[in-house]
């Protein structure tokens, strides 16, 4: 797929109005029509998810080619299995027993601000989003993805013209910037912002619904009495996966005193971990990872060879995943932050309660509203985990990275905006859906048969 040269550059304000006489035409459409459309583009992903997934990699530089492609077709798979038989318009349900119809109507205009961590999959996925729903949508992409979401954005139209859809009902900011993405923002219905903190808080500050995520930074807790060998395939799995950049994925490892060093032996068994207990080589990472305390962008979604490089290690090729032993939670070690690149962290614990404790204090560092990932046949201490944990998501015997946002075997939400709560500084805290684009007016009829309950004993 050849790069695309930059077109005449539309204002803000062209692209909004442009957009509010698409959504106009478009929010009559039935909804076996919308669910041609939304269908149709999540196959184009699924079926060019290998030219895409070259596209994505040598525009950003960032993440595994071969695991871009596996992500291109699963999420474009488990979004439109989601959303291929939910009703989106018109009227979408009754409550028989509050007397209640629910009639779904679009929100308008979306402007849905991308990141360059997912510059394929997040696109799809809020456009599939915002059309299920019967709106317009505008995407304002990171720079460094661009050429993706002019691709997308003129695939995605031709999709739309084939089912005779409007003009201008999927759009792109060209020639972008901080200024311009806050115009788009302040100028659309609603805002979906996927990406760095700041920007997110800027949706926020737009005067605009929006929908934000926070920061991942997911700690795994290694049970006692379970299968540990697959446990640790589970970890390395989606720690591993498209090198680190999932915000979701396994970042910190808490494991039994007793089987601390069994389990690092697990992990070096599988042949795609390097783990080394050189406190010097420990501190070369470090130093790589974050500079000054703060995360080096220039590591984010490097494979693990080419982190070792940077800190002066030869890391095997064959190694996916760098492994290394922490010197305590929270604020006792800069490991326990959000590491978007394949380097993981491991300490031992005593007791599940201060397995909880720990994990509690790395999310208080880094990662509060997010996820945290349990790996435990007790369901005492799993329901221990949910209740005690600052998260959105417990992500219980799976890969987190490939789970949190939803697939075909748990009850998540798939999507790829995870939000975050109040933890996170966010207004949702579950998964972005489609319903979150969407606004439902109520119809309420009297409840002939109620039983109206008197004074005595309402306050009884």
């Amino acid at each position: 797929m050849a790069k695309l040269t930059q077109s005449n550059d539309a204002s803000i304000e062209e692209l909004i109005h442009k957009a509010r006489i698409a959504q106009e035409t478009y929010e009559i459409f039935t909804q076996e029509k919308v669910d041609a459309i939304v269908r149709d583009i999540g196959k184009f992903v699924y079926d060019n998810a290998e030219a895409l997934a070259r596209m994505a990699v040598d525009e950003t530089e960032m993440g595994s080619f071969e695991d871009k492609i596996l992500k291109n077709k699963s999420k474009a798979r488990v979004i439109w299995n989601n959303l291929k038989d939910k009703k989106s318009r018109g009227v979408i349900g009754e409550d028989n027993i509050s007397n209640l119809v629910f009639v779904a109507k679009p929100m308008g205009v979306v402007a849905a601000v991308t990141p360059v961590t997912n510059p394929i999959v997040t696109p799809m996925c809020n456009g599939m989003f915002a059309l299920k729903t019967g709106n317009a949508i505008i995407f304002a992409s990171h720079p460094k993805a661009q050429n993706c979401a002019e691709f997308l954005t003129e695939e995605f139209m031709k999709i739309v013209k084939s089912h005779n859809g409007p003009d201008d009902l999927i759009q792109v900011v060209k020639n972008g910037s901080v200024a311009k993405t806050q115009k788009l923002m302040q100028s659309a219905d609603v805002v979906v912002a996927t990406g760095g903190g700041a920007m997110v808080k800027s949706a926020y500050s737009s005067g605009k619904p929006s929908f934000g995520v926070g920061a991942g930074n997911v700690p795994v807790i290694i049970d006692r009495n379970i299968d540990l060998k697959d446990a640790v395939e589970k970890i390395v799995d989606g720690a591993s996966f498209d090198h680190g950049i999932i915000c979701s994925h396994e970042q910190f490892v808490f494991a039994p005193e007793e089987n601390f060093e069994k389990t690092i032996e697990l992990f070096t068994n599988t042949g795609k971990v390097w783990f080394t207990n050189n406190q010097n080589q420990i501190q070369k990472l470090r130093d790589v990872v974050f500079q000054n305390g703060y995360l080096n962008k220039d590591i984010v979604g490097k494979s693990a060879r080419e982190v070792g490089k940077l800190a002066g290690i030869d890391v095997p090729e064959t190694s996916r995943l760098i492994l290394l032993p922490a010197d305590g939670s929270g604020t006792e070690d800069v490991l326990a932050k959000e590491k978007l690149c394949p380097v993981i962290a491991i300490v031992p614990y005593k007791t599940f309660e201060e397995a909880i404790n720990m994990a509690k204090s790395n999310l208080l560092v880094e990662g509060a509203g997010h996820s945290a990932a349990l790996h435990s046949d007790n369901d005492q201490n799993i329901q221990k985990a949910g209740l005690e944990l600052p998260i959105s998501r417990l992500v219980v015997n799976q890969p987190s990275s490939t789970s949190a946002g939803g697939s075909l075997t748990n009850g998540f939400a798939p999507t790829t905006t995870l939000g975050c709560g109040s933890w996170g500084g966010n207004s949702i805290s579950e998964n972005l859906d489609y319903k979150h684009l969407m606004n439902v007016s109520r119809i309420g009829k009297v409840i002939s048969d109620k039983e109206v309950p008197t004074d005595d004993e309402i306050w009884a």
